[in-house]
């Protein structure tokens, strides 16, 4: 019986985060990508909002640091001329893990728009070692969704 009383709340906790994980509405084609405020890599201020027509977005480091080889041999206006922005998730990244990498991505020629607030990238879609990339209108709706394995393929065909 205390076994019992045990595992029903640990079942209607484990449900309720779930369903939390779940509530998160994933932007689709159409969808309108929201502004937000946040740094580089730098430490500057970058307010993220309507007007490039192309968002890449990393969420894993081992594909960021793929997209940034190919964003570094392209040079650092590449990714202004193409009218594109990078975004790269490194919330969750421990402080040791930061002290390596910041300088690291300081060295690259291209602005790298940092995600660090918990749930800023949730309503993102994503896929697995890839990068999302959100093609967008002037007023930052979504036309749409392709994604990039910066291992495998050039950054240059889903920016046109």
């Amino acid at each position: 019986m205390k076994l019992l009383l045990f595992i029903v709340p640990c079942l209607l906790l484990l449900n309720v985060h779930s369903w939390a994980q779940e509530s998160v509405p994933i932007l689709k084609v159409g969808d309108k990508m929201k502004s937000f405020k946040t740094t580089d890599q730098h430490g500057k201020a970058i307010e993220v909002k309507a007007g490039p027509e192309h968002a890449l977005i990393s969420f894993e480091m081992a594909v960021a640091k793929s997209a940034n080889k190919q964003f570094e041999a392209l040079g650092a206006n590449y990714l202004p001329t193409s009218k594109a922005i990078y975004i790269a998730s490194i919330h969750g990244m421990p402080k040791i893990g930061r002290f390596f990498a910041m300088p690291k991505m300081r060295k690259y020629p291209h602005q790298i728009i940092l995600a660090d607030a918990e749930g800023l990238l949730d309503p993102f879609p994503q896929k697995k070692g890839h990068v999302t990339v959100l093609n967008l209108d002037q007023k930052g709706t979504i036309k749409g969704i392709q994604y990039w394995d910066p291992e495998k393929q050039k950054v240059e065909a889903f920016l046109k």
